[in-house]
């Protein structure tokens, strides 16, 4: 009796609400459990602080979105938290999609985004369920957090993109390939942190920032190792000759990971670089002066039971150097 008189109420409720009016310069209208945006011109932002939208009583039933030719964005928040979203159709006059537009959108597996659009405004997906996303080649920025802690699989980055923003991929657990396109010239920290089973990066050819090999991600001259895939299959690694740099975190979570080879050209050595490799049982190192680097380095490395090699001569100063020698074992590279 109580469950039905809620339910009652519930339906009284919702029903003092209009199932159409206006947002801006645009109507909006509710017909079953359809949303249609309609008229010419720009969706209002929704007030991050009030955080309600025109039709938000009825964001836990709106299963469909339908934007009509004639608007030309998509307001900030604008569908923010509607769970039960499932299709959005964006037509071809839309340009920009603003923050946190479909954020916690957890329903919404798919997108088609028309090749009108040229930038995806910050957390603009984040939190929601796409496992599918169409970027067009019409995308110039992908902004912070566009799309972190959705359910991405499978990622291309159009030629046309110039900038992904700060941690735009962050905590995509099931992403396990990117494909980055040949105009991309800024990647912003954290893009794939905790991206738990990315296991491929690749970098168009033409590209004159950025490069790939075997699936590591560097700078275009591979002077500088970014970021090696956490789920990459290998167990062991060596790293090219060229590089002089391993950034922060650059292996973070390589549990695969069993063997890193260390060329004489690495001089540095960022934070947290071998941060929770927890299988790691060996290091060589050809460098002739022990890198500096800082005891969060090896964070969550048992270096009591992991090997050093390094070349016979310079045993003496890694046996003496800071970090390196809490390694168990510190032994001649013989191959």
């Amino acid at each position: 009796m109580r469950s039905f008189l809620c339910y009652l109420l519930l339906v009284a409720t919702v029903a003092t609400y209009a199932q159409s009016g206006t947002t801006g310069n645009l109507t909006w209208s509710i017909k079953d459990s359809t949303l249609t945006i309609s008229g010419n011109g720009a969706m209002p932002n929704v007030n991050i602080t009030s955080y309600i939208q025109p039709w938000a009583s009825y964001r836990s039933v709106i299963t469909d979105v339908v934007i009509e030719h004639g608007v030309t964005s998509i307001g900030d928040w604008a569908f923010s938290d509607c769970d039960n979203l499932i299709f959005v159709t964006i037509p071809n006059s839309v340009t920009f999609i603003g923050n946190g537009a479909f954020s916690d959108c957890f329903n919404l597996t798919s997108i088609v985004i028309p090749n009108t659009v040229t930038s995806i405004g910050e957390a603009a997906f984040a939190g929601s369920g796409l496992t599918f996303v169409n970027i067009p080649n019409s995308v110039i920025t992908i902004e912070d957090n566009a799309f972190s802690e959705s359910e991405l699989i499978f990622v291309t980055i159009p030629n046309s993109v110039i900038s992904i923003g700060n941690y735009a991929f962050f905590n995509c657990s099931s992403l396990t390939t990117v494909i980055i396109g040949s105009s991309v010239i800024s990647i912003g920290k954290g893009v794939f942190d905790y991206c738990s089973n990315l296991t491929f990066i690749d970098i168009n050819e033409n590209n004159t920032t950025y490069a790939s090999k075997d699936g590591v991600l560097f700078n275009k001259t591979m002077t500088i190792l970014m970021l090696y895939p956490v789920k990459k299959t290998d167990t062991n690694y060596v790293i090219p000759n060229s590089v002089t740099s391993i950034v922060d975190g650059a292996f973070i979570k390589c549990t695969r990971l069993m063997s890193v080879t260390i060329p004489n050209s690495v001089i540095s050595i960022g934070n947290g670089a071998f941060s929770i490799c927890t299988n790691l049982t060996e290091i060589i190192n050809y460098a002739a002066t022990p890198q500096t680097i800082e005891r969060n380095v090896f964070n969550y490395v048992d270096k009591t039971k992991c090997t050093l090699r390094v070349l016979l001569p310079f045993i003496t100063a890694y046996r003496a150097a800071e970090v390196w020698k809490e390694f168990g074992s510190i032994e001649p590279i013989t191959k």
